[in-house]
């Protein structure tokens, strides 16, 4: 979660720890520094505030990805309505799908405590989206294919 520019709060797991070194790694490669410090709260609530907080972003997250994969959804569904069938109208989708699959990974690496239905809706959305361009893919195909003459 950043906290502000170049300041960020990270939940202790591997993952995040090979991030950190990573970031040091790439911040030393370009003669610059990165300073990494644990953190204790001063409290009992002080850890639960901050995983509070760090699932509610990630919910975010989720939220803006599942709007983006509506969106994908009306799309096709618009350009199938329109009898848009075209291979470039195709090959948009398809990057489209690509965008939103690099995105999922990314949001699943993120949401190290499983973060509410916002996840399991993102993955069948993603599914669903996929489903959407397989059969939109078929159509595109099945109008351009070339018809044999009489």
């Amino acid at each position: 979660m950043q906290l502000s520019p170049g300041t960020w709060a990270l939940p202790e797991i591997d993952l995040n720890i090979q991030v950190v070194e990573r970031v040091r790694s790439i911040a030393s490669d370009a003669q610059g520094e990165a300073t990494a410090m644990r953190v204790v709260g001063t409290s009992g609530d002080d850890d639960t505030r901050l995983r509070t907080a760090y699932v509610a972003a990630r919910q975010e997250d989720w939220d803006e990805f599942c709007a983006d994969c509506d969106k994908l959804l009306v799309e096709i569904e618009r350009e199938i309505a329109k009898g848009k069938l075209t291979l470039a109208e195709l090959e948009e989708e398809e990057h489209s799908l690509e965008r939103l699959r690099k995105w999922h990974r990314t949001l699943h690496l993120r949401d190290v405590f499983r973060s509410g239905d916002g996840r399991d809706r993102a993955d069948e959305l993603l599914e669903r989206c996929a489903r959407a361009i397989t059969d939109f893919e078929q159509q595109v195909f099945d109008a351009t294919r070339p018809r044999a003459g009489p």
